[in-house]
């Protein structure tokens, strides 16, 4: 893949960031979620505060680790696409295509 210039891993940094915070935030809200509003929907569940505190922590960590996964994955394809797009043509060595069919050199 070679080696990354400064701008490149500068975005690796904020997206890494970035992860981390939305996947905070979500994780949040899957906690608020599950330990606010799944009592309200379901009365049954009121006075299981210990089996709402457990499956609100299980929740909370799936969250996390799913969104920080997502985003790092969605940043990683969008990174490796826009280096195939500015690639030179022709491939790494940076030897262009020929202009016309049968031609072996560009300047033939």
């Amino acid at each position: 893949m070679g080696r990354r210039t400064q701008a490149e891993r500068d975005a690796m940094t904020t997206e890494i960031g970035f992860a981390l915070f939305a996947g905070a935030m979500m994780a949040g809200a899957a906690y608020f979620g599950v330990t606010e509003f799944l009592p309200n929907v379901f009365g049954s569940l009121r006075g299981r505060s210990d089996l709402l505190r457990h499956l609100a922590a299980s929740t909370t960590v799936v969250v996390f680790v799913a969104v920080v996964t997502i985003v790092l994955t969605r940043f990683r394809h969008a990174l490796r696409a826009g280096r195939e797009a500015s690639a030179p043509p022709g491939g790494p060595d940076g030897a262009a295509q020929p202009s016309q069919p049968g031609r072996t050199k560009p300047d033939s």
